[in-house]
């Protein structure tokens, strides 16, 4: 999730729209504290709506947990499983390291 400031509003405008183009969120604050989160116009905003739109992208980016993003998006934990798999975003991600280890534990 990419952060602009106010004053990046003004200078870095075409930066703000590239990460949406990318899909990404952005946070734009004030004096550093946060004033509005600009959310990627997609095909999930169109369909599902803000709210879940924001709860998939907060935790498709790592920013929210699957437990936190449910409630966000007004569903169980079962039912925003289930979107995200429609989505095809993986609820589960290990990266190389966390499977070897997993796979030492079960190999004595």
């Amino acid at each position: 999730m990419e952060t602009f400031t106010v004053r990046d509003l003004r200078e870095r405008s075409g930066d703000l729209i590239r990460c949406a183009e990318e899909g990404k969120l952005s946070v734009v604050t004030k004096h550093g504290a946060p004033v509005f989160v600009a959310v990627p116009f997609d095909d999930i905003l169109v369909r599902e709506g803000v709210t879940v739109a924001l709860a998939v992208h907060l935790f498709d980016e790592a920013q929210m947990s699957l437990s936190k993003a449910a409630q966000l998006a007004g569903m169980s934990r079962v039912e925003f499983t289930r979107h995200l798999s429609q989505l095809n975003i993986p609820v589960i991600r290990t990266d190389a390291a966390e499977l070897e280890r997993d796979l030492a534990a079960f190999n004595p």
